[in-house]
């Protein structure tokens, strides 16, 4: 099946009304796709296989965009171990056997950048993925997303099922999850931030030491990177979705506190994890393969995610 078009596609997208999912439906019609689906988790729950039957069998699709996953930070990732573990893997394992059984002809699943080793050199290259063990604190969702790359690989070398495996970086961007609870680290920040502000506050408390490093990309270009390789990517090796641009989380912060105007001072609770200690993708792949550069420069990105957050909910602009 040619997939350069999606015209006469017919493809379902799990998590499609979510933060990322949203924006892959969104590009999806733009790229003139026959017809999108996506279902809500009240209508089809993925962690039971007999739902996917249904789903499957209800939808017929050419393709899956496998989207729906259970994420969060580092303080949701030590909470929740078992569950991120357990709801990410029964998710995709049934999901992707379920399509097989019933000839879906392309099947796009979304890993994450956890699964690489918690040390190995940067950038981070594909052929670097078993090199070590995760680390620790993000460890069981790392390795849950982690096997279903293995899934597909030994389902395309026994079965000829087509799935590719897309590992991306820390998204962000309007419309991100600013549950202080259970939040990734620009939305967690941005929130922390802007609180400070209005309590007019002379000081936040950060997470770690500052030294670690992210990488981040802007939610739309991810999208962009999804629906190009749904598109152009037929291999069986993983590929790196990102930005290629390292940040310390002390930059991070100084640039959040900056653009949401909060002037007090910055301590570090150095008794909380880092996490992994840096993280930058080798992203050459994905340039390679399906034409994929980050377009939205980082401090644009953060700026429109704050305005956004300052819209809807309510807070007082930088004096």
């Amino acid at each position: 099946m040619d997939w350069s078009q999606l015209v006469d596609k017919r493809i379902l997208v799990t998590g499609g009304g979510g933060f990322l999912g949203s924006r892959v439906v969104a590009r999806l019609h733009d790229h003139g796709a026959g017809e999108v689906l996506a279902p809500r988790s009240s209508e089809f729950d993925l962690r039971q296989p007999a739902a996917i039957r249904d789903l499957l069998e209800e939808t017929h699709p050419d393709a899956v965009i496998h989207l729906a996953a259970v994420v969060g930070g580092i303080g949701a990732n030590m909470d929740s171990p078992g569950r991120f573990f357990y709801e990410n893997a029964v998710m995709g394992i049934h999901l992707i056997e379920e399509a097989r059984r019933v000839g879906v002809s392309k099947f796009v699943c979304l890993g994450t950048v956890c699964a690489y080793p918690k040390v190995i050199p940067l950038p981070f290259s594909e052929d670097d993925l078993w090199d070590g063990y995760p680390e620790e604190t993000n460890a069981p969702y790392g390795l849950a997303k982690k096997m279903l790359l293995v899934q597909l690989q030994s389902y395309r070398q026994e079965y000829g099922f087509n799935g590719i495996y897309l590992l991306p970086v820390n998204l962000y961007g309007p419309g991100d999850n600013f549950d202080e609870r259970t939040s990734h680290v620009i939305p967690a920040l941005i929130r922390k931030c802007m609180d400070a502000v209005d309590a007019s506050a002379d000081k936040i408390v950060c997470w770690g030491t500052g030294r670690a490093s992210r990488e981040f990309l802007y939610v739309d270009d991810a999208a962009e990177a999804i629906v190009a390789a749904t598109r152009l990517y037929e291999g069986s090796e993983p590929v790196n979705v990102g930005s290629g641009v390292e940040v310390t989380v002390r930059e991070l912060v100084e640039v959040v506190a900056a653009e949401t105007g909060f002037k007090g001072r910055i301590e570090w609770d150095t008794s909380k994890p880092d996490g992994q200690p840096r993280r930058a993708l080798d992203v050459s792949r994905a340039r390679k393969e399906f034409g994929f550069v980050a377009e939205t420069p980082f401090d644009e990105g953060l700026r429109r995610t704050i305005a956004w957050f300052r819209e809807t909910s309510g807070s007082a602009p930088p004096q």
